[in-house]
């Protein structure tokens, strides 16, 4: 697998408790679909350093505010989420593997710029690979 190498020494890091995680509601449903051992890694990570944030109204609006300024379409709503719920919770980082729709350098600067626009902080965004400690 193509991205094994860098998830598992990223997932090693996290469980060494060097870095915090926020998820949500969003990623608890992708989850559901995902191989047995991709489920269990969120129930192994320690309480101490997990955060479990909710999908509110304001994030929906931001999320969609990225598609109706065309940041993405329409199909990438559960991405958008996923930025809009890290942008309002101050997250570092998000971290992803997609490249297409969330990884891409014209779609963060696409984000940054709608949440500049909205008064909302601007969001780093990375691939597993490139803030492996």
């Amino acid at each position: 697998m193509e991205f094994e190498k860098d998830t598992k020494q990223l997932f090693d890091n996290i469980f060494k408790e060097k870095v915090e995680i926020i998820y949500s509601e969003i990623t608890e449903k992708e989850l559901q679909s995902a191989p047995i051992q991709v489920r269990e890694l969120l129930d192994r990570i320690p309480n101490a350093i997990k955060k479990r944030v909710i999908l509110t109204e304001e994030a929906t609006l931001l999320a969609n505010t990225y598609i109706k300024e065309k940041v993405v379409g329409k199909t990438s709503r559960e991405d958008c989420l996923h930025i809009a719920l890290a942008t309002i919770n101050n997250a570092d980082i998000l971290v992803s593997w997609n490249f297409k729709h969330i990884v891409n350098v014209l779609r963060i600067k696409g984000y940054n710029s709608v949440n500049t626009k909205h008064g909302y902080p601007t969001i780093d965004i990375r691939s597993p690979k490139e803030i492996i400690l």
